[in-house]
């Protein structure tokens, strides 16, 4: 491991050269190149303990792929934390990508980390030697993924919906209902999607670890950002990176010091939050609770908007 630049760590890998007679030797190319700033690295620790990641195809003279890992802070800010350009999605360019990650950015315990059902994705975060068993952490599927690979094996939109729904479903009731109706319909696809463990890709069962976070739209949408440096040669694409990265913190700096400045303590979502909620209690009264069967009965104090 090296650090270049002011803040950014790098690790990257090389390949012998060879030319039309073999080996070249004392030789050697450029094969794969992991890097991360180490303000994303900081900012990492006060963010949920959620990670998406995803790879993106290079457009111009130089091919390969774009490896981006993103997490998000408590307003629901985009926080990319992490790149790869490597050769393709595969196995090894994937296992070097997340054991560089867990390395050097997400050691913690308790980690979700989110992503497509591709094979190499799922075969690096098992492979023990990248740490992502120990400490634990979790590996789940986006739910809109799994969607599109449904519809292409069984070309059925409204049964897609529905599986998107079942992915959806917070409590075990509301999972069986979708499971029974994609049944009823098509017990070939219901088979299929059975074959899924449900605690990959159904949110009644993921323990609360994904936080939400149901698809790998957050990285999806920093690979629009990155669109136009993907056809970028590789040093030039990296300092892209570099400048974006560069442009979000100091804006970031001075909405959060202007918020500790004011003396408010939490997040603005999180005061947005208890506001709706305040608003809501004053307007309801609860009659009677039932502790032990947990019911309860509640009584509008305001006539109720129409719909």
């Amino acid at each position: 491991m090296q650090t270049f630049a002011p803040g950014t760590i790098i690790k990257m890998e090389t390949i012998p050269a060879y030319n039309e007679h073999g080996l070249i030797n004392g030789m050697t190319i450029f094969h794969r190149l992991f890097w991360a700033y180490v303000p994303c690295i900081s900012a990492f620790k006060f963010c949920k303990p959620i990670v998406q990641v995803d790879g993106t195809w290079l457009y111009g003279k130089y091919k390969g792929t774009l490896l981006v890992a993103v997490a998000q802070d408590e307003n629901d800010n985009i926080i990319p934390i992490a790149y790869a350009l490597v050769e393709g999605e595969t196995k090894e360019a994937w296992s070097f990508f997340l054991r560089n990650l867990r390395s050097h950015v997400t050691p913690q315990a308790n980690i979700c980390l989110i992503s497509d059902r591709h094979g190499s994705i799922k075969s690096a975060y098992n492979n023990l030697n990248n740490g992502w068993q120990h400490p634990p952490s979790k590996h789940v599927f986006c739910v809109r993924h799994i969607a599109q690979n449904f519809a292409r094996e069984f070309k059925d939109n409204a049964l897609k919906n529905k599986v998107i729904s079942m992915g959806y479903s917070i409590n075990e009731s509301t999972y069986r209902y979708y499971r029974r109706e994609i049944g009823i319909v098509n017990p070939e696809a219901l088979k299929w999607l059975d074959n899924i463990p449900r605690q990959d890709w159904i949110q009644a069962f993921d323990g609360g670890s994904r936080w939400g976070q149901m698809t790998t739209n957050l990285v999806e949408s920093m690979n629009a950002v990155l669109k136009e440096p993907h056809n970028l040669p590789i040093t030039a694409l990296v300092q892209s990176t570099y400048y974006k990265t560069g442009t979000l913190f100091p804006t970031m700096a001075k909405q959060h010091a202007s918020i500790l400045a004011s003396g408010q303590i939490y997040t603005e979502k999180c005061m947005t939050f208890m506001k709706s909620e305040i608003r809501k209690s004053n307007s309801h009264r609860v009659d009677s609770f039932d502790r032990s069967n947990h019911t309860f009965m509640i009584h509008e104090t305001v006539v109720p908007k129409e719909g």
